[in-house]
């Protein structure tokens, strides 16, 4: 294993040290694992605070700022954040109008948000979860019951950090959160394992001629091992997959081809060219897209493609401002 870290019991730790150093429009708390808008809340505004195991940057603490999160738990990597990370920043968050909190379907996250919620409930702060479930390739996995939450997170934290901007209530936020989620999927694919710091090794193994279709941020199985094959081929497999489950024809879509940590941007190009021409070629318009690496499993060689079907008002949502490390415009 060569990783570019001191040891695997500090790679967390010593990553948030980095963060505070390279983004002063941040608040890095490193003794609670909490990074939030510096500044602090701001009166009247809708807090919207997510989380989740380390390794899949820039997911969460990337996407802190205006226009997003306000607040992100980083757990260790892979591994949920604690309740008492997310009732920090729940509070530290807390403006008066309530709190979103955005949940990856994932067990150990699911229960220790909902518990974080009721510890700040007992503080007299409303708590609303939404919970993020748009990955179509199984219905259950070693992580999770029910669909595990992958590329949509990124979109819902845009879109409803720009409603929660815009000074709407706790329920239209939490309710365009719900919007975003109903109307996105994903599906990824994975060329290798990735190696976590703490286990030395390969979180699993392919082939030197396979591929992992359907495959989690967190290196588990997906559908089926395969042939590799032609980026156009897996294009058409992830967005069969997409389309089967949800209706893409006659619809303006916004499009993520997203990388998982170890693949070159110049590959991620070329799988967008191959998802633009499949959508077009089945009705659809790509109005809006993202390609790059946005919510990664470490080093992992492989992409995900999420698809959301747009509506006016999430499109107007969407292009709004946003001013964080991993996404900006519009300032």
């Amino acid at each position: 294993m060569k990783k570019l870290i001191n040891s695997p019991e500090t790679v967390v730790t010593q990553a948030l040290a980095g963060v505070a150093a390279a983004h002063p429009s941040l608040h890095v708390d490193i003794e609670n694992k909490v990074i939030t808008r510096a500044g602090g809340p701001k009166n009247g505004k809708v807090g919207l605070v997510s989380g989740g195991g380390s390794g899949h940057e820039p997911l969460h603490g990337g996407f802190v700022g205006y226009g997003m999160l306000d607040a992100a738990c980083p757990g260790e990597v892979f591994t949920s954040p604690v309740p008492d990370q997310m009732l920090v920043a729940t509070k530290a968050v807390d403006g008066g109008a309530g709190v979103l909190h955005v949940v990856k379907n994932y067990t150990g996250d699911v229960l220790n948000f909902q518990m974080a919620a009721e510890l700040a409930g007992d503080e007299g702060i409303e708590v609303v979860p939404v919970v993020i479930n748009d990955d179509v390739a199984v219905v259950d996995s070693l992580y999770t019951a029910g669909r595990r939450g992958t590329g949509a997170t990124v979109f819902v934290e845009k879109v409803a950090g720009a409603l929660a901007e815009e000074g709407a209530d706790l329920a239209a936020v939490a309710a365009v959160a719900r919007e975003v989620n109903d109307r996105s999927r994903s599906f990824g694919v994975a060329l290798s394992s990735c190696v976590v710091p703490a286990a030395g090794k390969p979180t699993f193994e392919l082939g030197d001629s396979e591929v992992e279709l359907g495959i989690g941020i967190h290196g588990e199985p997906g559908r089926t091992r395969a042939a590799h094959t032609s980026a156009q081929e897996l294009a058409a497999v992830a967005l069969d997959a997409i389309s089967d489950d949800m209706p893409i024809d006659g619809t303006d879509l916004l499009v993520m081809v997203n990388g998982m940590g170890g693949t070159p941007l110049i590959e991620l190009y070329l799988m967008f060219n191959e998802v633009q021409k499949y959508l077009e070629g089945h009705g659809a318009r790509v109005a809006r897209n993202l390609v790059g690496n946005y919510i990664t499993s470490l080093e992992m060689q492989g992409f995900s493609v999420t698809v959301c079907r747009l509506t006016d008002t999430l499109t107007r949502l969407w292009d709004a401002p946003v001013d964080t490390p991993a996404l900006r415009w519009g300032r």
